[in-house]
């Protein structure tokens, strides 16, 4: 073998080598922990620019829980929990399920409520070039579903931002495709759940749903953000999950905090004190 052949495939040795990949192609680079600023960074910018392009302009946020179903589908769950039931009266597991399930059932309503506030936001606010009030929604099922569903229903845009979850999330099909985003760090989605947000509406849910209410309050509480609308939908829930008038008692929370939010049963009535805030904002400026 001659000295250039042997030169030759040392070379081709070198450009094999992982070390020589150009570092923006070097997929496991990429993805080790030396390169997570990178990966920060390209979470944060990419959503930004898919919203500019999409001449999106401001947002509404809706959370709630994924278990919360439509009712038909709610409906057709107890049904077929109520027939095992009869037939194995002594199951305790089977019992406890049924009972959840006529919760749920009963909390069915608020699919219907979301999809609803969706569609009448959606139908008043979007224009054929600029689009405010844009619903966002965590990009999955259950509430999430009902938002973006509203939406789709009148034609209009809405936005999903979807998670990278052990058991993989699926999002539902009404997000707009150019909106719909897919997301590895939790803190970079939060943050565009917030940038463009002019409102935050909380259905009934479960830890995510409260993990968002509470960073909302949060962030407005300590001034980080500047105050806006945030509407806990279901009074009857919210008020049996947190006592926030026990906090006060205890000194845990000021009186004046109680503000920050507000309580709606109507899609209409949540929709109407967004206005109604913002009007406000707009006669009391200097």
């Amino acid at each position: 073998m001659g000295k250039k052949s042997e030169e030759r495939k040392m070379v081709e040795r070198l450009k094999d080598s992982p070390a020589y990949r150009v570092a923006y192609k070097d997929l496991d680079f990429l993805d080790s922990g030396y390169a997570r600023p990178i990966r920060l960074q390209a979470e944060l910018m990419k959503p930004e620019i898919t919203f500019r392009v999409n001449n999106v302009r401001s947002t509404i946020v809706v959370f709630g829980g994924t278990r919360i179903m439509e009712p038909f589908k709610a409906r057709r769950k107890v049904r077929q929990l109520e027939s095992r039931f009869k037939k194995h009266p002594e199951d305790k597991a089977l019992k406890k399920e049924l009972a959840i399930a006529r919760r749920i059932l009963d909390k069915s309503r608020y699919y219907d409520e979301a999809r609803e506030f969706a569609r009448i936001v959606s139908i008043e606010c979007q224009q054929q070039t600029q689009h405010d009030f844009v619903i966002v929604t965590g990009g999955g099922p259950g509430i999430m579903e009902a938002a973006n569903r509203g939406a789709f229903e009148t034609n209009s845009k809405s936005i999903g931002l979807n998670i990278t979850l052990p058991a993989e999330q699926e999002p539902n099909p009404y997000i707009t495709p150019s909106l719909c985003l897919h997301f590895h760090y939790f803190a970079v989605r939060k943050m565009h759940f917030l940038l463009r947000a002019k409102a935050l509406v909380a259905f009934p849910g479960g830890f995510g749903t409260l993990d968002e209410l509470f960073e909302a309050l949060t962030l407005i509480q300590t001034r980080k953000i500047w105050k806006r609308p945030i509407i806990l939908f279901g009074e009857e829930y919210w008020r049996n999950v947190i006592d926030f008038d026990f906090l006060v008692k205890e000194g845990t929370i000021d009186e004046e905090d109680l503000e920050l939010f507000v309580y709606a049963d109507k899609a209409i009535d949540a929709w109407n004190y967004i206005k109604y805030f913002y009007k406000a904002a707009e006669n009391n400026k200097p």
